[in-house]
């Protein structure tokens, strides 16, 4: 099989589907090498969209395989914002799985860990038909801006410490693929890819799923990724989050899967709650609002965010459990309790309710 992307086309596309898509027995799967290539192809519109879809989702009900994620995700890398890349980052949060149970307390830990001069990166999407709650649809509630290009995003993390922007404007081919769950009425691995990408090619990448498993297939993808491209020295961390967000989820124990310079090992988090709460009926992103200036005494919402905090300070800071969870505590009582951004005008914002049918995952 001739390997230059330049002197493929769709016919030989078809070979990719058919390692694939042989059935149980005899099917296949696709090596790293031919993972990057089939990928290369379809970023580059050089297979048909009958092709791209029987891709998709042959690899949607077969699962992917830590070394065809690694071949797509070092494909779509190179497609990415180069100018996003250059921006001062001390760790990079692909936020793609929306709440619908809670709210995304992490986002507080993001800001508290901004205001102690750490410099964080967030990306994500509002993904069609999952009635989930999007980090880009609570930010303007909050009165914080999404970044629109990369000079807006290094002016919010000198300001701020942390920026978020759309993966529209970071990797407009990757959102593509996401936005295809409205005529598939399913996710495909772009959901994955997307939470791998590391944008900003931070040296830190923090990582949440949903499903069991999954975190330790994203820990061998990144040592994968690592082996091809040693000089890229990037520690990820990728654990099972809240509702597969980027944030610790206080009622569960959970491990930590790390991948560091290619080296991979877990830290088991016990759960800082020894009871389930009900989940409210509504959400109101207000809520986040008073929570940071302390009018709001939120149990769930404090641990969660004081676990998020310690799973980012064990990354940027290369902390143990134990201190990582002293330095976080002392972040959030540090905290200026001024909200740093000014609230819309708009008082009768929409709650969004938790009890509708979520299809997400």
């Amino acid at each position: 099989m001739r390997t230059n992307s330049n002197t493929l086309h769709p016919t030989q596309f078809k070979e990719f589907i058919r390692i694939i898509g042989r059935g149980q027995r005899a099917g296949g799967t696709l090596s790293q090498g031919q993972a990057y290539q089939a990928m290369k192809m379809l970023i580059n519109d050089e297979i048909t969209p009958e092709q791209k879809g029987a891709f998709l989702m042959l690899l949607r009900v077969r699962e992917e395989t830590a070394e065809e994620l690694a071949g797509f995700i070092q494909a779509f890398r190179e497609v990415n914002n180069p100018q996003i890349t250059a921006l001062p980052i001390d760790i990079d949060l692909g936020c793609y799985a929306g709440k619908r149970r809670h709210l995304p307390w992490f986002l507080l830990a993001v800001i508290a860990l901004g205001q102690q001069g750490k410099k964080v990166f967030l990306h994500g999407t509002h993904e069609p038909d999952s009635n989930r709650l999007y980090l880009k649809d609570v930010l303007p509630q909050l009165g914080i801006e999404p970044a629109r290009n990369a000079a807006h995003a290094g002016e919010q993390l000198d300001a701020l410490g942390f920026s978020y922007m759309d993966l529209a404007d970071i990797n407009p081919k990757l959102d593509d693929m996401i936005q295809l769950r409205g005529q598939f009425g399913l996710r495909s691995c772009a959901n994955t890819l997307a939470r791998m990408l590391n944008a900003s090619r931070a040296p830190n990448s923090l990582q949440g799923v949903f499903h069991r498993d999954v975190d330790i297939k994203h820990s061998r993808c990144a040592k994968l990724v690592y082996e091809q491209t040693p000089t890229s020295l990037v520690s990820i961390m990728c654990f099972r989050g809240e509702g597969g967000e980027v944030e610790y989820n206080p009622e569960r124990d959970v491990t930590l899967h790390l991948c560091q310079a290619g080296r991979e090992t877990t830290i088991d988090v016990p759960a800082l709650l020894s009871h389930w709460v009900t989940k409210p009926k509504t959400l109101e992103v207000k809520q986040l609002v008073d929570v940071w200036q302390g009018s709001d005494d939120n149990a769930y919402g404090t641990h969660a965010i004081l676990g998020s905090l310690s799973l980012m300070l064990i990354l940027t800071d290369n902390l143990s459990l134990e201190d990582a969870k002293h330095r976080a505590e002392q972040c959030w009582q540090g905290r200026n309790k001024n909200w740093p951004f000014t609230l819309p005008v708009k008082k009768d914002a929409a709650s969004y309710q938790t009890t509708g049918t979520h299809k997400a995952h």
